[in-house]
C-alpha cells in the first residue's frame, strides 16, 4: 500500500498527518489489509513522537499529506472500505501516566463483522449520513463515527482545525446528519449562536457527546435546539465502550450516563470500580505491557471484563452515575475526596458555566481542595453553596476563577495546569 515500504498483515503504521477523509480511507485500507494504523496528533513534540514511535515500532511512518494521498491512490481495489479486522491503535492520553498504545489483535472475520455491526446498529450509520467531524481525527470516538459512516456508504464534512462560525457554515451548507463533540464544542458553538442566530438544525438524526462531564444548561439546551430524540451521551475510554444514553433519559436520571450498550455488563466492586464485561471483538492489550494488560481484565461468568478503574454507582434499573477515577482522588485531612464529586456538586449552581476540581499540598490538610470555576458565581455564594451539599473535607478551601479551563482536544480537563 505504500511506494517506498513494503507493509505486511501486523504491521502498525504511524498517521502524524492532520485528519481527512484520505485519513479515514486510509485507516479502513490497513485495517482491512491486516495492518494497523496508529493515529497520532501530528502536534506531538520531537521528544513525544520519539517516545511513542519508540514504543509502538511502526514499519512506516506517514507524516505528510503528499505520501497520505499517495497511499490511498495506491491503494488495491479489494481494501478499499474492506472489512476492518481489527482496531487502529490508538494511545493513551498519558494525563496519568506514560501513553500506552491500546491493540485488538487482528479478528477473524466474523468477529470483525460483530466489531462492525455493534457500532452500526447503536449509530444507525447508513449511506444518506453525512457525519461533521469536529474533532481531530486521531482520538478514538471520531475516527469511529468517520470510518463507520464511510462504512456504510455515506460522506465526511472535515471543516478543520475547531471554529463555531466554520462549522455553523457547514451546519449550513452540507446538512449533516451526524456528529459527534465534546461539552467544548457546544458551549463555544452556543456562545457563537447567541451572536449570530441559531442555524438549521433539522438535517441531525444523531448528536453524541462525550469525552467530559456535561454542565447542565449546556445539557438542557442541546435538547432545547437539536431535533427529538436526536441527542445523546456515552461513556467510554480509548480501551472499549461502557454506555449509551438518550438524553431523554438522562432528563429522567440527571447525571446517568446511561445503561451498559447491547451485548455488556457492568459490574462494580465493593468501592465502585467499574468493570465492563464485553464480546471477544472487544478485548484489548496494552502494546508490550503484560503487566498492564494483566491488571486491566479478570474473567466473570458473563464473559471476561475490563476496567480502567474509574469509580460510579448503579442504580436498580442498571443506570450509572460516574463518582470519579481512582487516579483523581485527593485525600484531604485524611479523607477521599473524589473531584468529581466535587465538582457535580458546583455544577448544579446557576453561575458555574463549568469547574474543574484539584488538590495542591498543604502543611496542615496534606491535600488542600481547590475550584477553579468558569462563570459569574464568586467565592462567597460559592463557598455557601457548597457548605449546604459537602462534607467539611470536600470543601474547596481555594477558588480561581478563569475564563476557560485547560482542556485536551477531546474535552478532558489539564489538572496538570491548574495546580
Amino acid at each position: 500500500m505504500s511506494e517506498h515500504v513494503e507493509l505486511r498483515p501486523g504491521d502498525r503504521v504511524a498517521l502524524l498527518v492532520p485528519g481527512s477523509e484520505d485519513y479515514v480511507e486510509l485507516v479502513i485500507s490497513l485495517l482491512a489489509a491486516g495492518m494497523f494504523p496508529v493515529p497520532l496528533d501530528p502536534r506531538l513534540t520531537p521528544v513525544e513522537r520519539e517516545r511513542v514511535l519508540h514504543d509502538v515500532a511502526p514499519r512506516l511512518v506517514v507524516d505528510s499529506p503528499d505520501l497520505l494521498a499517495s497511499m490511498v491512490e495506491h491503494t488495491p481495489e479489494r481494501y478499499r472500505r474492506g472489512l476492518p479486522l481489527g482496531r487502529p491503535m490508538h494511545v493513551t492520553s498519558g494525563t496519568t501516566g506514560r501513553p500506552k498504545a491500546v491493540y485488538s489483535g487482528l479478528l477473524d472475520p466474523e468477529a470483525a463483522q460483530a466489531l462492525l455491526a455493534e457500532e452500526r446498529d447503536l449509530w444507525g450509520f447508513a449511506a444518506g449520513d453525512v457525519n461533521l467531524v469536529l474533532s481531530p481525527l486521531h482520538h478514538s470516538a471520531p475516527l469511529r463515527f468517520a470510518a463507520g459512516t464511510l462504512l456504510a456508504g455515506g460522506r465526511l464534512v472535515v471543516p478543520g482545525g475547531f471554529d463555531p462560525a466554520r462549522v455553523t457554515a457547514a451546519i449550513r451548507d452540507e446538512r449533516p446528519t451526524t456528529m459527534f463533540c465534546v461539552p467544548t464544542h457546544l458551549q463555544r458553538l452556543f456562545r457563537h449562536w447567541d451572536e449570530v442566530g441559531v442555524p438549521d438544525l433539522s438535517s441531525f438524526r444523531l448528536v453524541a457527546h462525550a469525552g467530559a462531564p456535561c454542565p447542565v444548561a449546556v445539557k438542557e439546551r442541546l435538547v432545547e435546539l437539536f431535533p427529538a430524540g436526536s441527542t445523546w451521551e456515552f461513556y467510554g475510554s480509548t480501551e472499549g465502550q461502557f454506555t449509551a444514553c438518550r438524553s431523554e433519559e438522562w432528563q429522567q436520571r440527571p447525571g446517568t450516563v446511561g445503561r451498559a450498550r447491547p451485548g455488556r455488563t457492568l459490574h462494580l466492586d465493593d468501592d465502585g470500580t467499574i468493570w465492563c464485561t464485553v464480546p471477544e471483538h472487544a478485548r484489548f492489550e496494552y502494546w508490550d505491557d503484560p503487566d498492564k494488560t494483566a491488571a486491566a481484565w479478570r474473567e466473570t461468568p458473563d464473559g471476561p471484563a475490563f476496567s480502567v478503574f474509574d469509580l460510579g454507582r448503579l442504580d436498580d434499573d442498571g443506570y450509572l452515575w460516574l463518582d470519579g477515577r481512582r487516579v483523581d482522588l485527593l485525600i484531604s485531612g485524611g479523607v477521599n475526596v473524589y473531584p468529581l464529586e466535587v465538582e457535580n456538586a458546583l455544577r448544579e449552581h446557576p453561575g458555574v458555566e463549568d469547574v474543574a476540581v484539584y488538590g495542591v499540598p498543604d502543611d496542615e490538610w496534606g491535600t488542600r481542595v481547590c475550584a477553579a470555576v468558569v462563570g459569574t458565581a464568586r467565592e462567597p455564594e460559592l463557598a455557601a453553596w457548597a457548605r449546604e451539599r459537602l462534607a467539611p473535607p470536600k470543601r474547596p478551601k481555594s477558588w480561581v476563577f478563569l475564563d476557560d479551563l485547560p482542556r485536551t482536544a477531546t474535552g478532558k480537563v489539564r489538572r496538570d495546569r491548574l495546580s
